[in-house]
């Protein structure tokens, strides 16, 4: 079978990076136009304005969390089989750094930068630093022995975990779990993770 025409929209310092890690770990020709959300390349496809946007022969995909599942079923790599044990617990550990890291990280985010000033309430970042150090070591207890989430298999799901740690440094919410920190100086050693970081 031959690989669709992929296109993905969307800066690689903004979720957008998920997808381009996904990509470059399959080793699949895409096109990437690297635009900030609401620009009109993304607004064409997704009137929210939000990134990323992947065009699969032109239709559009867009929430990087469906755009990771679905190139990872279309392409039978870096997932589990859909309807076993180990499938559950990707999504579990998938949905967990989703809950627990990329949501505390966004409403931070939101408080910061994102929301009209009137609306902000920067208080909330000492509550949502609190939670975030709590979640490290929640996660660190659902970790296996194996070098990723899934053992010796790297999947979606350490995408995801990755993704939000570096979000974490960047936003200066500080990665203090060991096992979290070894983890990611684990899967950002990757060469898609240093491809990805090279369109940044």
């Amino acid at each position: 079978m031959s690989t669709p025409n992929y296109t993905l929209i969307g800066a690689a310092s903004t979720r957008a990076a998920r997808a381009v890690w996904m990509l470059e770990e399959l080793g699949v020709p895409y096109e990437h136009l690297g635009v900030k959300p609401h620009s009109d390349d993304v607004v064409r496809h997704y009137p929210r304005g939000k990134v990323p946007v992947l065009l699969v022969e032109g239709e559009p995909i867009t929430d990087s969390t469906a755009i990771l599942n679905y190139l990872a079923d279309a392409h039978d790599q870096f997932t589990a089989r859909a309807g076993t044990l180990a499938r559950a617990r990707q999504d579990m550990l998938l949905h967990c750094a989703l809950d627990e890291f990329d949501s505390v990280l966004w409403t931070a985010a939101r408080h910061s930068f994102i929301l009209p000033e009137d609306k902000r309430v920067p208080e909330v970042k000492e509550s949502l630093r609190w939670e975030f150090s709590r979640n490290q070591s929640s996660m660190a207890r659902r970790m296996g022995d194996g070098p990723y989430l899934m053992g010796e298999n790297f999947t979606i799901a350490d995408i995801v975990l990755g993704h939000c740690l570096l979000w974490a440094k960047s936003a200066k919410f500080e990665v203090t779990e060991p096992t979290l920190v070894e983890y990611f100086e684990r899967v950002t050693a990757r060469p898609a993770f240093k491809a990805t970081m090279s369109k940044n």
